[in-house]
């Protein structure tokens, strides 16, 4: 078809209005306005018309209602699939799946409460108990305290990560839970708790100040950041935090520090750049396209590793240069599977299976280089242990234990040096380049922006990441967090709290200050769960 003839069919496809509206308008509109302009409509439309549209306008509100309740409310149906995050579309394959009406099917979700404020997360649950109560069974792999307490059977792993878990610690009832002993159930019944800290920072005197932000849905923003302090962007889901933060102030800051090229969404003006020398984005993107990435090559500490077996006496007298001990080059590496460790075996419409390569199992590299080893190990053996077992193991490397030591301190002692990077979930991702920035001098004059960094984390898990957040303040920077869990939220000195509603309801601030301030404020979601938490 010519260029010509498409957009003519184009034009004849908006030519065609309903109650004055074209497709194109219709799929333009937030969900929640899309689903009141329908509830309507019949009442609009002539009789016979009326009386043609019933039976589809009563199936398209149904399944308008699907994605309402499970808190999609502010997108609109001509967004791109690219664009979501992988809790809407995680909630969107909900809505279909309730809009079934399948029954005796069992679900699994992986934390559905990804990305959701504690508003929609009602919404969820009530969505997840509809799927149970029509006749199916629904299992969750879950971190979030109400969907736990929701849930009709729990069954808790560990006791720790990694090689200390691995066990069924507790399975019944939640309320059963509460009685037990484990890391999970101390958390649930308020024997253990993150504490809301006794002073909130006042900041260094200077403010990073942004005016009349207006991209998509902020209605003419503006805010101001103390600096030298622990700030939260909160709100619920759509209320334009990432608009306002991911989307607006950062791209501002990579530009003037990096000259980036991405461009900022439409804003009036920024003051205050000269009290900062650094932004830092922390977000949960992979460390790595290919298998090959893994946490020691993104930290940088494998070079270091690699110098140090090149500098033994076994290494010397075999004429071994650093990269003998690369898997990515030839040479000391294993040729069958060229250094990956497996070989990989394509099933066309089922995803690739992976077996361990035969000739190296699983090393990585070939005999000669395996033979140099440290301490009894080989740099095939250093790979596959553990953060936790690889500080013990270069606790007399400094240059190599200082890297690998705060992959610990954020939660990380349980993943391998050499894990692969396509297996490490959104949250350790995060976790791993956070480690690498923390492991990097600071001047004291550095913004860090991260994008919930609890996802996927036990309150454990949070505990241990606040406490390396609140070190970076001490330490005279600035920590910007877009979050909506509660611990994380109450521990912050400063608040903006972004509504009251998603989509266009929301792009305004709804309150800003201390959280207690945002409290006593009283307007938007935020504020009405944060009380319980405070006080």
């Amino acid at each position: 078809m010519s260029a010509v003839s498409q957009r003519t069919s184009q034009c004849r496809s908006l030519s065609y209005r309903l109650d004055g509206k074209n497709i194109h308008e219709l799929a333009s509109m937030d969900i929640a306005e899309l689903y009141d302009w329908m509830e309507e409509l019949e009442d609009r439309l002539p009789q016979k018309e009326a009386a043609i549209a019933h039976e589809i306008l009563k199936e398209l509100r149904t399944r308008l209602r699907f994605l309402l309740d499970v808190g999609l409310d502010y997108l609109c149906l001509a967004r791109s699939a690219g664009s979501l995050s992988g809790g809407e579309s995680q909630r969107i394959r909900l809505a279909t799946q309730i809009g079934s009406q399948l029954v005796n099917v069992l679900y699994i979700l992986d934390e559905p409460s990804i990305g959701l404020h504690q508003r929609d997360n009602v919404r969820l649950i009530h969505s997840l108990c509809q799927l149970r109560d029509t006749g199916n069974t629904v299992v969750v792999v879950e971190h979030d305290r109400d969907m736990m307490l929701a849930a009709d059977y729990i069954i808790d792993m560990g006791p720790r990560a990694g090689r200390f878990g691995g066990q069924v610690v507790y399975q019944g009832t939640p309320k059963a839970m509460l009685r037990e002993q484990t890391l999970t159930a101390d958390y649930l019944n308020g024997r253990r708790q993150i504490a809301v800290p006794d002073l909130r920072r006042a900041g260094n005197g200077h403010h990073l100040t942004l005016r009349h932000a207006r991209g998509n849905n902020l209605n003419d923003v503006s805010i101001s950041l103390p600096l030298g302090t622990f700030i939260c962007i909160t709100g619920v889901s759509g209320s334009g935090k990432s608009s306002l933060i991911s989307a607006t102030l950062l791209p501002i800051l990579t530009q003037h520090f990096y000259h980036a090229q991405k461009e900022p969404l439409p804003y009036g003006s920024i003051e205050g750049l000269e009290h900062l020398d650094k932004v830092v984005a922390v977000d949960q993107s992979p460390i790595g396209r290919t298998p090959r990435s893994n946490p020691a090559t993104y930290t940088g500490v494998f070079s270091d590793i690699r110098a140090l077996f090149v500098a033994l006496p076994e290494a010397k007298i075999r004429g071994y240069k650093p990269g003998r001990f690369s898997f990515n080059v030839k040479g000391g590496r294993c040729e069958t599977c060229k250094g990956n460790g497996y070989k990989t075996i394509e099933m066309n419409f089922l995803p690739d299976v992976y077996t361990p390569c035969e000739d190296c199992s699983g090393k990585r590299y070939n005999r000669e280089t395996l033979e140099v080893r440290y301490k009894g190990k080989s740099i095939g053996d250093v790979l596959d242990m553990t953060i936790n077992q690889a500080c013990e193991f270069f606790a007399a490397v400094p240059t190599i234990l200082h890297k690998i030591k705060v992959l610990q301190e954020v939660g990380l002692g349980y993943i391998k040096l050499g894990q692969s990077s396509t297996t490490l979930s959104g949250g350790e991702s995060q976790r791993v380049k956070l480690a690498t920035e923390l492991a990097r001098r600071d001047t004291g004059r550095t913004l860090y922006v991260l994008d919930e960094p609890t996802t996927g984390l036990h309150f454990e898990d949070i505990r241990v990441l606040l406490g390396v957040l609140q070190q970076l303040v001490e330490r005279g920077n600035t920590v910007v967090v877009i979050e909506h869990n509660l611990d994380v939220i109450k521990t912050a000195d400063y608040l903006i709290d972004m509504g009251p509603e998603g989509g266009r309801g929301g792009g305004t601030v709804v309150a800003q200050g201390t959280p207690e301030a945002v409290v006593k404020a009283g307007g938007g979601y935020t504020a009405q769960y944060l009380k319980d938490e405070l006080y």
